[in-house]
C-alpha cells in the first residue's frame, strides 16, 4: 500500500528513494497539479504529489484539489501525510516549530469541496485529521527532538492574499491556531474516499497580528521554508519507516 506525500519537496531526490519514475494519471476531475512521483524507502511505497506543481506555479485556489486526491487514491494510497506552510496566531507557537492540526475552520470561498454533486452524501467531519497518523508524528518528532505541537485548529483562507489585521484578530477570537490557504478542502476530499489524512504544519511567522513583528511577507514564507525543510523532510522519513 503505497504512502501518499503532498508538498514533500526534496523527497524526490533519487537518491532518497529508489526505484524513481514519474507517472500521469487522468482523473474525471482534470489534471493533477504535478506528475505523480513513485518510488521506494526502506523497502515502503512512497508516491509523492506537489501541490502547487513542481514549480510552484499554480496559485491556492487554482490548485485542482479533487484531481491530486483522486489520482493518488487510483494510485493505490489509503493515507496522506501533506506538509504545509502556516501562520502563527499564537505566542506559543514560533516561526520553526511543527503543529499536527486535529481540527480546521474552512474561509474558504470559492472551491469544489466535495466529489459529490450528483448525490446528497453528508461525510462526517467531527475529527477530520487522523488521530494514529498524528499520534505517529508526534512520537517521531520527540525523537528527533524537533520543537512541535501536538494538536491545532488550522483556518484556511482562500488566498493568494494574506489577511488583514482585522482578519488575523477575528482568526485568533474564533480559536484558530494555525492559517494556511491549503488544508481545506484537500482534508475534506481525502475523507470522502475513505482516506486518512495528516497535515504536519510548519509555522513560518505570525501572520499580521503580533505587535512589534513585521507583517507576513511571501518572501518571509519561503525563507523559513527553505531553512527547515530538511527538518520536514527527516520526519517524514523517519515516519514512513514505521507505517
Amino acid at each position: 500500500m503505497p504512502i501518499g506525500i503532498i508538498g514533500g519537496s526534496g523527497l524526490d531526490d533519487p537518491q532518497l528513494l529508489k526505484e524513481v519514475k514519474d507517472k500521469e494519471i487522468e482523473t474525471p476531475y482534470g489534471e493533477p497539479s504535478s506528475k505523480l512521483t513513485f518510488g521506494k524507502f526502506e523497502g515502503k511505497e512512497v508516491v509523492i504529489l506537489a501541490r502547487h506543481s513542481k514549480d510552484h506555479s499554480i496559485y491556492p485556489t487554482g490548485v485542482n484539489f479533487r484531481a491530486n486526491i483522486w489520482a493518488l487514491k487510483e494510485a493505490g494510497c489509503k493515507i496522506i501525510l501533506a506538509t504545509t506552510a502556516v501562520g502563527s496566531l499564537k505566542e506559543e507557537i514560533k516561526p520553526g516549530d511543527l503543529v499536527f492540526p486535529d481540527q480546521f475552520i474552512d474561509f474558504t470561498k470559492l472551491r469544489h469541496l466535495t466529489f459529490f454533486h450528483d448525490k446528497v452524501i453528508h461525510t462526517a467531519m467531527a475529527d477530520p485529521f487522523d488521530k494514529d497518523l498524528r499520534e505517529l508524528l508526534i512520537g517521531c518528532a520527540k525523537k528527533l527532538g524537533f520543537s512541535f505541537h501536538s494538536k491545532g485548529t488550522v483556518v484556511t483562507i482562500e488566498g493568494p492574499r494574506f489577511s488583514t489585521r482585522a482578519e488575523s484578530h477575528m482568526f485568533r477570537q474564533w480559536g484558530a491556531d494555525i492559517i494556511n490557504m491549503s488544508s481545506v478542502p484537500e482534508v475534506v476530499l481525502a475523507n470522502e474516499l475513505g482516506m486518512k489524512y495528516q497535515a504536519i504544519a510548519m509555522s513560518t511567522d505570525y501572520d499580521c497580528w503580533r505587535v512589534g513583528e513585521e507583517p507576513v511577507t511571501f518572501e518571509m514564507v519561503m525563507k523559513v521554508m527553505k531553512e527547515n525543510a530538511e527538518k520536514v523532510k527527516k520526519l517524514l522519513l523517519e515516519a514512513i519507516v514505521h507505517l
